[in-house]
């Protein structure tokens, strides 16, 4: 007789990562995701979006955006770091921030996320205002109807709580590593490929 437990390996239909980090396996072969750390702003049944953190932006700078967009005051009271947010709408910018500011148009992800993609909320960063944390992504990561709960099933992924150290400080390099180590796990011994002694 068939056991009736639910597999709890996968996400299911009532299990969304919205407000999650997805640490890429060390095996992910799409090269736009190796070692990638992703905050999971939105998961239905529609579909996933999320925004790649630990890729950092060094052109356009910050200053660079405001003058394209003419937002003053030039340079800002403020500087935020940019990052390279996913393969999609690349041109379009994405602040994710804490949620003890939030804006007309502002989507709150949880009871401390927030992502805005109006102009507001550059003008209130570049006058030194605006929330506490923040990180401006540029494109952001998309998935199609169940392709991200595919993904999952194919071991390309993990799941994490998120953290503000691990969503907003400028350590880059090492997010991939932290965020797996909060998981207890050791990326080198992960694999999807059996050894040979």
């Amino acid at each position: 007789m068939a056991s009736s437990r639910p597999k709890t390996d996968a996400p299911s239909p009532d299990y969304f990562l919205t407000g999650q980090l997805l640490i890429a396996m060390p095996a992910m072969a799409d090269p736009r995701f190796s070692q990638s750390v992703i905050y999971m702003c939105a998961h239905t049944p529609e579909g996933a979006m999320g925004l790649v953190l630990n890729r950092p932006i060094v052109k356009p700078t910050f200053d660079d955006l405001l003058k394209q967009l003419n937002v003053a005051p030039l340079p800002p009271v403020r500087q935020i770091k940019l990052c390279a947010g996913g393969p999609v709408e690349n041109a379009r910018g994405f602040v994710l921030h804490t949620s003890d500011w939030t804006g007309e148009g502002s989507l709150r992800v949880d009871d401390s996320m927030a992502l805005t993609a109006s102009l507001d909320v550059l003008k209130v960063i570049a006058e030194g205002g605006g929330p506490r944390e923040c990180v401006l992504a540029l494109g952001y990561a998309g998935w199609g109807p169940g392709q991200l709960d595919q993904e999952f099933q194919q071991n390309a992924w993990l799941s994490v709580p998120a953290d503000e150290t691990l969503l907003f400080d400028g350590d880059h390099d090492t997010k991939w590593r932290r965020a797996l180590a909060k998981l207890h796990i050791d990326p080198l011994l992960l694999s999807d490929v059996a050894g040979h002694a």
